[in-house]
């Protein structure tokens, strides 16, 4: 249960910076955190339950393209995400995605799956608690 807690709060930090930075995201939040921490949420629950079984589908075409199409799957969640949001009327939307899909909602995805990802990755090396050391 922590870990689903550091995971969206983690979460919610990247994704607030991929809003602030990729401009295909838009985010209408009306300063309401809990909107954010929705999406953070929905976020955390698609990597740690979806991207696994994405990971271990998508390997063949994975090893061939010597990880790179790990970038692709990221986007892709992203963009689910998205239309999970969409449902709950979170107004989290990636290059007008949903309703329309085109090639700015997948451009958009994949700059901010990159960028959350680097905030993620930095925030996780930040994070030395319930390590246990031996």
């Amino acid at each position: 249960m922590v870990d689903l807690v550091v995971k969206t709060l983690v979460n919610a930090v990247g994704v607030w910076a991929a809003i602030q930075i990729v401009p295909h995201i838009e985010f209408d939040w009306g300063d309401d955190w809990t909107k954010l921490v929705g999406v953070a949420l929905i976020l955390a629950l698609v990597n740690s339950y979806l991207k696994p079984i994405a990971k271990v589908l998508s390997f063949p075409v994975n090893l061939v393209s010597l990880g790179l199409f790990t970038f692709v799957i990221n986007a892709m969640l992203l963009l689910l995400v998205a239309l999970i949001s969409d449902q709950f009327s979170l107004g989290f939307t990636i290059g007008g995605f949903p309703p329309e899909f085109g090639p700015d909602a997948f451009i958009g995805a994949l700059l901010g799956s990159v960028v959350i990802s680097i905030v993620s990755t930095v925030l996780g090396l930040l994070n030395t608690g319930r390590k246990v050391v031996v």
